[in-house]
């Protein structure tokens, strides 16, 4: 058997999951052994909005993401040109150390 194989992984995903979920905030928060990045979706006018989707990552794997983020980025970037920035306004106050995306 060959390395390769042995190093595979079979990686399974359900219809339900394939559909994704749809988030335009992303809150991230940390401790000293974890990232907490709750995915919200808000829409216009509605001043609750729901997290859909929290992923707990180690340190390790939340610097892993975002390398692969920005590798990803500067990729889409080099065939679509420039990803336009624009700040988020926010119809209600967030509170503690957080950053936003």
């Amino acid at each position: 058997m060959s390395e390769t194989k042995q190093n595979q992984v079979n990686i399974e995903l359900s219809d339900e999951m394939a559909e994704g979920v749809y988030s335009n905030l992303a809150i991230i928060t940390h401790s000293n052994a974890e990232f907490i990045i709750d995915f919200v979706k808000m829409m216009p006018g509605v001043p609750k909005a729901k997290v859909k989707s929290r992923i707990i990552l180690t340190p390790q794997h939340a610097k892993r993401l975002m390398n692969a983020l920005r590798e990803n980025i500067s990729k889409f970037e080099s065939v679509h040109g420039p990803i336009k920035e624009s700040e988020p306004t926010l119809p209600f106050t967030l509170g503690g150390p957080t950053a936003q995306a």
